[in-house]
């Protein structure tokens, strides 16, 4: 029976078929916690991501589970949100639970945080960030190219020329990165970046409420906002139309993922696509190469394609 349910040695076809009803008459199902004490493995994964609500996230989780599942390992998503003691305690927890590996979709970790995970000899794949020998693999989306991309294509394309920037926490990524791309673009174009037009707030819908709000203030307001996601651009979208103004006759609106609001809200929100299953698809593959092979190769990197979404927004 154990040559066929692993399917590591050559089994006749009768002798499978005749395994494999007795397996579905009983409805015997393998027991992972006795082929762990043999492979010294859970086939328990970890994933890592600073915020549930967001749709970004559910569709990264979608699409590592859609390869683990296949592999016969269990997926665990954790929250470990901005600020506070969540990563480190979120991560000590994981390796105490002795994951096979981790995926860490939560940017801010520090270089403690990722020794722990990969001193532990726990396969550890990072979603973004720089590629350096010691910490794991590296999954990530072209993130400055991104949003390089969509501000030119407000300025060459829809003529836009005075673009404020509403981003998450400052100094957390990708909040960093989309505003290089931002900054990128508008020093390419020869625009100014004048102090007023660019905000820090959250990756929330209520962060684009406060941006927008506080770039309407400024004594000259933008003509377009640039969102570094699209949570927030849909938050700045409720403040623009609880005060009339016009999307994007007065002010134009963008954000960066393409989640399924995006293409919902009214104006539906010209965006990027910044693919999260095929993001969550490509780290599990990796985890599963590294584990399957016992892979202790140089790290590796995945950077995987994006899109400027145009809509109705600008």
């Amino acid at each position: 029976m154990s040559h066929v349910i692993s399917g590591r040695r050559p089994v006749s076809a009768a002798t499978r078929a005749r395994v494999e009803e007795v397996i579905h008459r009983l409805g015997y199902q393998a027991d992972p916690s006795a082929r762990g004490l043999r492979t010294q493995r859970t086939r328990t994964l970890g994933l890592v991501v600073p915020d549930l609500a967001n749709p970004f996230n559910a569709e990264l989780a979608v699409g590592m589970q859609e390869i683990t599942l296949a592999h016969d390992y269990l997926t665990v998503v954790c929250e470990a949100p901005l600020g506070g003691p969540y990563l480190p305690a979120v991560l000590r927890q994981l390796v105490a639970r002795r994951m096979d590996g981790i995926v860490l979709g939560r940017y801010g970790a520090t270089r403690r945080d990722l020794d722990l995970i990969t001193g532990s000899g726990t396969r550890l794949v990072r979603l973004g960030g720089p590629l350096e020998a010691g910490p794991g693999d590296v999954v990530r989306a072209a993130e400055v190219e991104g949003m390089r991309d969509l501000v030119r294509h407000l300025v060459k394309e829809r003529g836009y020329r005075r673009i404020g920037f509403i981003g998450g926490e400052e100094g957390v990524e990708p909040g960093g990165e989309r505003f290089q791309g931002y900054r990128d673009a508008l020093a390419e174009a020869g625009l100014d970046i004048p102090d007023d037009l660019v905000v820090w707030t959250s990756f929330t819908r209520d962060g684009g409420r406060i941006g927008a709000a506080r770039l309407l203030a400024a004594t000259e307001p933008p003509d377009a906002l640039v969102c570094a996601n699209d949570l927030i651009a849909i938050g700045a979208l409720d403040t623009l139309r609880e005060r009339g103004v016009d999307v994007p006759g007065q002010v134009a609106i963008t954000g960066y993922d393409n989640i399924e609001a995006a293409s919902l809200v009214s104006p539906a929100l010209t965006t990027v696509l910044n693919p999260a299953r095929e993001i969550g698809r490509s780290a599990a593959r990796i985890l599963m190469q590294r584990l399957d092979d016992d892979d202790h190769g140089p790290a590796r990197e995945v950077v995987l394609a994006h899109r400027v979404v145009t809509r109705e927004s600008a």
